[in-house]
Parts: C-alpha cells; sequence; structure tokens
C-alpha cells in the first residue's frame, strides 16, 4: 500500500476574536496534514457540518468503506463524515499534548476517515502531488476550540458551574471565524498561497468565504454541493433541528457537561432531521421502500431478514426508521449538543453577499478559477443554487465551470460517489477549467455516443446496492 507523510495535532493560535465582537485567550485548532509540502502544491479541504479533521486514511486507520463514510457523515450518512476522534487525535504529536481531551466528554469519536475514497495517494486529490490540510472548525467537538472544550481556569472563576466546559459561554461561531482560524493554521504550519480550497455542503460555504475573505490566497476554489446562503426551507428544519435539542430536559440550558446526564434523544431526533434532508426520494425508496423492520432491529442496507409484519399491524416499525434510530444514536455518541446549536446557527446566517452589493460583488477580487459542482437530486443545495453562484463568478470575470452530476443520491452524493466527483476534481486542479472530466452544464449541449446531446456529467452506477 502507498502511504504518505502525515501528521495530526492540536495547534494553539493565541488570543482570538470572533466575529460577534468577543474573543477567548487561546484559540485551539485540530488539524491534520497529508503529503509533503513543496511551497506551492497545499491543498485545503473544509469539512462539512459535523465532520471532522480525519478527511483520509492514514496507515493506522483501518479501511473505511463509502457507505459507511456516508451513514455517518453530513451527508454524515452523512454529510459530515466521520473520522478518527480528534479529542484523542494524537496528543503525542500535538502542539501542546495537554488537552488531547478537548473534545466533547459525549462524544466516543468517529469511527472513519469521512472521503477516503477522493484523498489520498493516487486518488482525486492525491497526497503523492499535494500537500494536504484538514482543520476542525471552531465551534466543533473534535479537538478544536468550542462550547464543549476546556474553559481557562481564569476566565470567570467565580462562575458557578459544576464542570470545566464553554458550554453556551463561548462565543458565537460564523462562517468566517472558520475561515480567519484556518488562515491563521496555515500561518502556524508555514503555508502561504494554496493551490485549491476544497469543500462540500456547508464546507463549500467556508470555500466561498475563503474567495471573498483571501481573493489573493489560492488558486482555485472547488465548491461542491453548496450554496451562497441557505433558502427558508432548511433554515426552518435547521430551526426544528435545534428545538428538538433545546427541548430536551437533559439540555440543561446548554450545562450538561460534567456528571450529568447528557442530551442524546434531543440530539438524535436534529440528526434524524438531517438525514432525511441529505438522502432524495428516489434513494430513500430504493433503500426502504415501506418495508418493515422488525421492532429489534436497529441494522439497515438491503438483505434485512426479518418477518413481514414483525409487529402489530396498527404501528409496523419500518426499515426507514430503524435506519434513523440506529443513526440517532451512533451520531449521539460521537457529537456534541451544543456544538450542534453552533454550527448550524453559523450555516443558517452565512451570507457570501454580506457586506457587499450582491454574490458577484463579494467574488470580484478573486483571482483564481471555480468549480462549482451540484447534484441533479440534492435538495439541500439545489441545481437552480449553483447555477446561480456560477452565474455570480462569471459576472465577476472569473473563470468558472458548473459541473452537473445526474445522480438520485440527494445530498449525500459528494460523499458515496467518488467515481462521480473524482475525475473532475483532479482534472480541475491539474488544469483547471480546461480539465478534461470538468463539463460546464452552461456550455450547448454536446453530442454524446448515442447521438443525443447533454449537459450533465456521465451517469455513474451507484455505490449503493440496496
Amino acid at each position: 500500500m502507498t502511504t504518505t507523510p502525515h501528521d495530526s495535532g492540536i495547534a494553539s493560535l493565541g488570543e482570538f476574536t470572533f466575529e460577534c465582537g468577543r474573543s477567548i485567550p487561546e484559540l485551539r485548532i485540530a488539524y491534520e496534514t497529508y503529503g509533503e509540502f513543496d511551497g506551492d502544491n497545499a491543498v485545503l479541504v473544509c469539512h462539512a457540518l459535523t465532520g471532522s479533521q480525519n478527511v483520509a486514511r492514514t496507515p493506522e486507520v483501518p479501511d473505511s468503506t463509502t457507505e459507511d463514510a456516508a451513514a455517518d457523515g453530513d451527508a454524515d450518512a452523512d454529510e459530515n463524515g466521520d473520522a478518527g476522534s480528534a479529542g484523542d487525535a494524537d496528543a503525542s504529536t500535538a502542539d501542546d499534548a495537554g488537552d488531547a481531551d478537548e473534545a466533547s466528554p459525549n462524544q466516543a469519536g468517529q469511527a472513519r476517515a469521512w472521503w477516503d475514497d477522493v484523498v489520498g495517494p493516487g486518488k482525486a486529490i492525491d497526497t503523492t502531488e499535494y500537500y494536504v490540510v484538514c482543520a476542525n472548525v471552531p465551534g466543533s467537538c473534535y479537538g478544536s476550540s468550542g462550547p464543549a472544550s476546556r474553559r481557562p481556569d481564569d476566565v470567570d472563576p467565580d462562575r458557578e458551574v459544576d464542570h470545566d466546559r464553554w458550554a453556551l459561554d463561548f462565543p458565537p461561531v460564523q462562517v468566517a471565524d472558520w475561515t480567519r482560524a484556518q488562515r491563521r493554521l496555515l500561518d502556524h504550519l508555514g503555508v502561504g498561497r494554496l493551490r485549491a480550497v476544497v469543500g462540500g455542503s456547508v464546507g463549500g460555504m467556508n470555500v466561498l468565504d475563503w474567495g471573498k475573505r483571501y481573493p489573493d490566497d489560492a488558486d482555485y476554489l472547488i465548491v461542491i454541493a453548496a450554496a451562497a446562503r441557505l433558502d427558508p426551507q432548511c433554515l426552518a428544519l435547521d430551526a426544528i433541528a435545534r428545538r428538538a435539542i433545546r427541548s430536551d430536559p437533559n439540555w440543561n440550558g446548554g450545562d450538561y457537561y460534567g456528571d450529568r446526564p447528557t442530551p442524546d434523544t434531543g440530539l438524535g431526533l436534529a440528526r434524524q432531521i438531517g438525514h432525511v434532508m441529505y438522502l432524495s426520494k428516489s434513494s430513500m425508496d430504493r433503500k426502504f421502500g415501506r418495508r418493515s423492520a422488525g421492532r429489534d432491529s436497529l441494522t439497515r442496507g438491503e438483505g434485512l431478514d426479518v418477518p413481514e409484519n414483525p409487529t402489530a399491524a396498527f404501528f409496523p416499525y419500518r426499515e426507514v426508521e430503524s435506519y434513523l434510530d440506529y443513526n440517532a444514536g451512533s451520531f449521539a455518541e460521537r457529537f456534541d449538543a451544543n456544538s450542534y446549536l453552533y454550527l448550524t446557527r453559523a450555516m443558517d446566517e452565512y451570507d457570501l453577499a454580506g457586506g457587499y452589493a450582491d454574490d458577484a460583488d463579494a467574488l470580484a477580487a478573486f483571482t483564481g478559477e471555480a468549480l462549482v459542482m451540484s447534484f441533479s437530486q440534492d435538495w439541500h443545495f439545489t441545481v437552480d443554487q449553483s447555477a446561480d453562484l456560477a452565474d455570480a463568478f462569471r459576472e465577476s470575470d472569473v473563470p468558472v465551470a458548473h459541473h452537473l452530476v445526474d445522480s438520485d443520491h440527494g445530498h449525500d452524493a459528494f460523499l458515496v460517489e467518488p467515481e462521480s466527483v473524482g475525475p473532475p476534481v483532479r482534472d480541475f486542479l491539474r488544469s483547471g477549467t480546461d480539465g478534461k472530466s470538468v463539463v460546464d452544464a452552461a456550455e450547448p449541449d454536446e453530442p454524446v455516443a448515442d447521438g443525443s446531446g447533454t449537459s450533465h456529467a456521465p451517469v455513474h452506477s451507484s455505490l449503493f446496492s440496496g
């Protein structure tokens, strides 16, 4: 097996003032790097909502499967992907090994690298060619500073609580804070200009913010399954998810750390709402249909050996419910409820045009090229939103391609279809919008083998067999 250098750690980046105006005395960012830096080959990967810095498998980590990574990621089945616990992320190699417990005391750690089929030796983002950096964003719970991380003893020492965590005293975070923290981390690592910034879902919003905030710092922006802002439907669903957490009695106003019970029920419900957002109708029909599952069944996928009518006919327990319950339980074990509140609010509040006349004005200073990728049945971040984003780049005279993939996996597609995502990403990194696998949906339909025209990327076989 080909391997490349790998490093992980928690960087202490000093005092940090958030966009809200509040500051903390020390910002800590958990990160992983893959490959060797040669001065101009750095690629920053921005994770999705509940993902982590563990973007690719390392020699010490067992093989992961794409379906499993999707089942834990934000498509975190998901779209956020699972990864190795950042809370115990190689404390021996951390800049300060003393805080290996920075992560939430409630999370058991992610088990998988969330984009292992795209990032690694010989893969689309080839770690034998590029120096890949991925950082856990502020507000999350995989080693970076957030509501679940330890509060310094000299900050409000008279506070009367029975735990040592920030909880809701941690400053509210915005996507801009993620971008600024990543820039500071890269400076810490000795990385200046980037070859590319890549991200999916809210990680794609993070990429857009790089183009807006640091327009001279990257050759390429790769925005996958994202948009300039959330639409009202997604805002509403995120609001319901947060209410589910706050309605759990164990949430206790955010003070559930120490020996207190954690709001697993509320967090699990929030996650279930997310999973429905990440899947398409057709993928749910294919995976679950209306099939019943045994009351004791928490497995998922095809081949479930359960009776046709395992429960009373009045309330059958269906496979789709079993899937949601399984993922709710596993998610509550690895993630922090307050972090979920913070990160969804950051996603909700992001607006590319904020402070500018419009989206095009926000991107006007960017000096590189852009790839916008969308998926035909993604209703979380739609094709139309990606088309609008590509138009904004064009209006700003930024070379751009809108690569549309015909897929029925919904929002999860960017995690579970590496055969669709990988080629255009690989070729764009090498040749920009002229990359041979990069198809611009805005261009006139080109003839294909059967004589028809298409503006879609080629249809690929599903990774799911069920």
